[in-house]
């Protein structure tokens, strides 16, 4: 809920609301499961990381004006929106928090530029992100599905023939960009109005199906969410609004998850250091066309805690 300007407090049934409607079975959102989290800090539930991105990215888009992604698909100098967020600290179903946004510039390369962060009533760091619309996508530019084996015909929660990629598909519905918008503290009028036909799935949400496919590999690998959980870190993400624009509901979306890479410790969650595994996450639409791109980052949270095995 906005308790007043630019303070916002996330109750439980927020949290619910979002996993639910993205399927996100993480037990560190879940009210019956999050105590079973070995070593767990956080004391509770806590919000979903894309969650937090779908109001930043609201905010952000209410500052461009209009509030949806809709307008872009006709101007190629903002074909792309490129996020970028940064988690440093968890937040807890009834925490109060402040959302800034900065000024949006114009870049030199005219690309518009618009940073923000989350912050609690302590002042200590949710999440530090940018969001930067130009006419490329800045983050897994060069990747192309072209090589892939065809993805329409491939069984759903597998990897594809001859590759180390997971599938994962899913369908839109429009209920669902709804609800996971009101999870957010979202109004979702400016996206969705039956009477004057406007639909616009806005692009957290359908990135948000990212959390379902990671949990889907991991599950299918043997993976113990309880026993070794692992927390988000960092998120880059290239959204092509064109395609984004023109989605419906019933469409489908194949959800390739390549990885994990290791990679270089660098700061995130708690101000930590520690190892990470890097996930190369696509989103196809309409045959082989690339809705999304995105760089996933992950640590285990006994490596942030430094809780020993």
């Amino acid at each position: 809920m906005c308790l007043n300007a630019g303070t916002y407090r996330f109750d439980q049934l927020h949290v619910d609301v979002a996993r639910n409607s993205t399927d996100d079975f993480n037990p560190f959102h879940d009210p019956h499961r999050w105590h079973r989290v070995r070593d767990n800090p956080f004391g509770s539930p806590i919000v979903l990381g894309f969650q937090l991105e779908a109001l930043i990215d609201a905010l952000i888009g209410h500052q461009h004006q209009p509030a949806t992604h809709a307008a872009a698909a006709d101007d190629p100098s903002s074909a792309f929106s490129n996020y970028e967020y940064r988690f440093v600290g968890a937040l807890r179903p009834g925490e109060d928090f402040t959302a800034e946004i900065r000024r949006t510039v114009r870049t030199t390369t005219d690309v518009l530029s618009t940073r923000a962060l989350l912050r609690k009533l302590d002042g200590s760091l949710i999440v530090l992100a940018n969001r930067r619309d130009g006419s490329q996508p800045q983050f897994l530019p060069d990747w192309s599905p072209d090589d892939l084996p065809p993805t329409h015909c491939a069984p759903d929660r597998t990897l594809l023939p001859g590759t180390g990629i997971y599938l994962k598909r899913k369908f839109l519905n429009t209920s669902n960009g709804k609800n996971f918008l009101l999870g957010a503290l979202v109004d979702p009028f400016p996206y969705f109005d039956e009477l004057t036909e406007r639909v616009c799935f806005p692009p957290m949400f359908t990135a948000a199906l990212i959390s379902c496919a990671l949990l889907e590999k991991a599950r299918g690998e043997g993976y113990d969410f309880e026993v070794n959980p692992m927390v988000y870190v960092a998120h880059q993400i290239s959204v092509d609004c064109r395609l984004q624009a023109v989605l419906r509901s019933n469409d489908r979306i194949d959800i390739l998850i390549d990885g994990p890479r290791v990679v270089d410790p660098g700061s995130g969650l708690a101000g930590s250091a520690a190892e990470r595994q890097l996930y190369h996450c696509y989103g196809l639409v309409r045959g082989r066309r690339v809705l999304f791109r995105a760089a996933i980052f992950l640590s285990s949270l006994r490596a942030i805690t430094g809780t020993n095995p």
